[in-house]
């Protein structure tokens, strides 16, 4: 069947392979495996080395610009299915490439006279079939140049690298299970044991036990004194009992700041709510000040702030006098503003009517609340305004 949507050949990819390392890569390999067939290979360590041009690559991927061409054959590459030697395809616009297996040139008799000697056919071109296909482990399995440079840009040392191999290869052969890439699997075994021995030496390295003489770090100090406010001589009492407290338990870790700093914080919050709800009666301050509450509660009764604030230098002075302690000052403080604002209304509503006169019109008795009614010795016994 023909096709005007079809025209060109089109490429032929394994579904199984596909299926495998994905669409993309299949179809990438199944290219570069029918460009380098009239090439003349470089054979290096047994690998047969290719190189394409960028206009040649991107005449057989149309579809693909710069990047995805370098997107891909990395993918390939870390797969463990393609060696590269040529830099990332962005910047170089080549390709120097290697199917990740060993091919040995096909050796044939001649089918010639019997008499001659068999010739073999030593042109580079003839390869065996590429083997995309999983197999086991050989007994003598050693990773390659590549996988090798691979492993070194981590920074991981040559003696620890080689020291992986025999346990790899004998746990793989004794597993019986095969693999594409053997180079790729060995990678992401060492890559998993050295950062396993980092973590582990960087753990032993840093955390270290509490001793009698620890002290928190100047950054520690500064986080509590400047961001939390809290005073310095109450996290100075807080060291000794931290200390106690981790020595005892036998712990060792390696953010004894952190501790400190959350144990400090959650005793300040505790001791500042015991100060600001304290129960027990105590004298009240020289310089005793109501608290915001009181003024709250002043505004809600509609009673003037600066009438009450008047009246606090008497209270302190009254109540220090009296020695006498109360667990709320601000309560007492309240009732004694509550009295004298109900007595100053009380006494500008009696002199609102007229002098001597009722309700209606009578003659009215004399106030007895009025301070000229009263004798200068219940004057002078008078305490009421200090309730």
């Amino acid at each position: 069947m023909t096709s005007t949507l079809i025209p060109e050949r089109p490429l032929l990819v394994s579904p199984s392979l596909a299926a495998t390392i994905g669409l993309e890569e299949a179809t990438m390999l199944s290219v570069l495996d029918e460009l380098s067939r009239p090439l003349q290979a470089t054979i290096n360590q047994g690998y047969h080395w290719y190189e394409l041009a960028g206009q040649t690559l991107y005449v057989a991927f149309p579809f693909w610009n710069e990047h995805d061409i370098q997107r891909v054959s990395q993918s390939l590459r870390a797969k463990g299915v393609l060696l590269l030697q040529s830099a990332p395809f962005a910047q170089s616009q080549r390709l120097i490439f290697a199917i990740n297996e060993i091919r040995v040139a096909a050796t044939q008799p001649s089918a010639a006279a019997p008499h001659e000697a068999p010739q073999v056919n030593t042109a580079t071109t003839t390869q065996a079939p590429i083997a995309v296909g999983a197999t086991p482990i050989a007994p003598n399995w050693q990773p390659n140049r590549e996988t090798l440079s691979a492993i070194a840009q981590h920074n991981i040392d040559e003696n620890f690298i080689r020291q992986q191999i025999p346990e790899f290869v004998t746990f793989w052969r004794e597993s019986g299970e095969s693999h594409r890439s053997w180079g790729s699997k060995f990678h992401k075994q060492v890559l998993h044991q050295w950062r396993k021995r980092e973590t582990v030496s960087f753990q032993k390295d840093t955390e270290v036990a509490m001793t009698n003489q620890w002290r928190p770090s100047s950054d520690a100090m500064d986080v509590l004194l400047r961001h939390a406010a809290i005073h310095p001589q109450f996290i100075e009492d807080a060291i000794p009992e931290f200390i106690l407290y981790w020595a005892e338990r036998g712990e060792r870790s390696r953010t004894w700041n952190t501790k400190f700093i959350q144990h400090v914080r959650r005793q300040w919050a505790r001791y500042s709510s015991a100060l600001e709800h304290d129960t027990e009666p105590k004298r009240i301050p020289e310089s005793w000040q109501p608290g915001n509450d009181v003024n709250d509660i002043l505004r809600l009764a509609n009673i003037d702030v600066n009438f009450a604030m008047q009246l606090l230098p008497e209270f302190i002075v009254y109540w220090r006098d009296s020695n006498q302690m109360y667990a709320s000052w601000n309560t007492k403080f309240l009732q004694h503003v509550k009295h004298h604002w109900a007595k100053r209304h009380s006494l500008t509503t009696s002199s609102g009517h007229s002098k001597g006169q009722g309700h209606e019109g009578q003659q009215s008795t004399p106030q007895s609340g009025r301070t000229r009614d009263r004798s200068i010795s219940e004057q002078l016994k008078d305490r009421s305004w200090a309730f």
